[in-house]
């Protein structure tokens, strides 16, 4: 028996690097597919729960409601900067800023439909994966149509209205955060792809919308304000520009994306030690923290191909998501370990089962990672982590 083992480890020697390395590649994707299989069986009775109740929605999109504060029109996608109040002193002066503190009378209609866009199809998306049944293509189909094809009822393919400022702005860079919510539509939409029942005409035309929304993501001063942020807005700008560049098959974009990842995002906001200073700093560093690094692992999942990894990718001073990932972690098994003060909001309320542990768990081969993400909260109620959870069904990203 011991002889059988050397033999057959000379013989791995005796492969060649090339052969070598499709030995490996086979065996990691072997470790997906177990973890693919694990995650269908810890989220089998809530995906098809979800795409039940999904499947009796009808479409809803940002015609259905307006705001008498909005700049832009009836297709335009509109929302308010969440940490801005009015002046108690001067009511009808413009707002002032409560950094951390969200505005609970702000304008978020056009928000939640977004997100309830997002949340449906990813849940048809991910009963399809599993069941291949196509009542659910047909379905995510009709709601697309509504966003994104249908003339009386499509968003406009850019976001000029968003997170505005009564008295100071009609519309921000920083808005652009916002259409994080599409990237799940989009993602479910390519698993669906080659359904029998996939309308491709209905298909192109969605592709179509997004180069549009590209085009303006990549031109228009807030697009290019948001990709230079230094912060998680910077990283969610290249997350959603990456889904949405593989979406429509730009090759370019997705190649920008990938080196701005490795040039800019990794060596700029990580420090040596693995955390989000940037983040840390902010008055609610923790949810900042776990979101910023859900955003970049995310990344990594878009934009990883066998020659260029990002998850195997290291800066020449040591800086990866594995670090990001390692030091987070612990505070995420255990909060009561959090080194810095609370979250001034919705400090009880993170972390739930974010899509760094399991996206880190699969790759990395790190069981600890996936059970702990097994316990956590799958199906947060609370608004404000529901909006900064963009991937909630991990299922179609796999």
């Amino acid at each position: 028996m011991k002889l059988k083992k050397i033999l057959i480890c000379l013989c791995l020697l005796a492969v060649t690097a090339n052969g070598l390395q499709s030995f490996v590649v086979i065996n990691k994707e072997d470790a997906r597919a177990d973890y693919k299989a694990a995650i269908i069986k810890t989220l089998r009775r809530q995906i098809l729960q979800e795409a039940a109740w999904a499947l009796q929605q009808q479409p809803v999109t940002v015609t259905a409601q307006s705001s008498p504060r909005s700049a832009g029109g009836k297709h335009d996608f509109f929302s308010e900067g969440d940490y801005w109040w009015p002046n108690p002193q001067q009511p009808d002066s413009p707002y002032i800023q409560r950094d951390g503190m969200t505005n609970p009378d702000n304008f978020v209609a056009h928000r939640q439909v977004m997100i309830r866009l997002s949340q449906i199809v990813g849940a048809l998306a991910s009963a399809y994966e599993i069941t291949g049944d196509e009542k659910y293509v047909k379905q995510a189909l009709q709601h697309c149509k509504a966003w994104f094809v249908d003339t009386a009822t499509m968003m406009k393919p850019n976001l000029q209205y968003a997170q505005a400022i009564k008295g100071r702005f009609t519309g921000r860079g920083i808005g652009i955060i916002d259409t994080i919510q599409l990237m799940e539509v989009v993602q479910g939409l390519l698993v669906m792809e080659n359904a029998k029942s996939m309308d491709h005409q209905v298909l192109q035309a969605i592709r179509n919308w997004f180069e549009q929304y590209l085009q303006w993501l990549t031109t228009h001063k807030y697009g290019k304000d948001e990709m230079n942020a230094a912060n998680n807005h910077g990283t969610c700008w290249v997350m959603q520009t990456a889904a949405f560049a593989r979406f429509t098959g730009n090759k370019e974009l997705m190649r920008f994306c990938r080196e701005r990842y490795k040039n800019v995002l990794l060596p700029n906001q990580m420090a040596a030690d693995g955390s989000f200073p940037q983040e840390l700093r902010r008055t609610k560093p923790y949810g900042y923290s776990i979101f910023n690094l859900d955003a970049m692992t995310t990344i990594c999942q878009i934009l990883s191909t066998t020659e260029d990894d990002l998850y195997a990718y290291t800066t020449s001073d040591g800086r990866n998501i594995r670090k990001g990932i390692e030091y987070l972690y612990p505070f995420i098994a255990d909060k009561s370990k959090w080194p810095k003060p609370p979250d001034v909001m919705y400090w009880d309320n993170w972390p739930v089962a974010q899509p760094f542990l399991v996206f880190g768990a699969s790759q990395y081969g790190n069981k600890e990672w996936f059970t702990t993400w097994k316990k956590l909260d799958h199906q947060p109620k609370v608004e404000e982590v529901i909006r900064n959870l963009p991937v909630r069904h991990p299922l179609i990203w796999l």
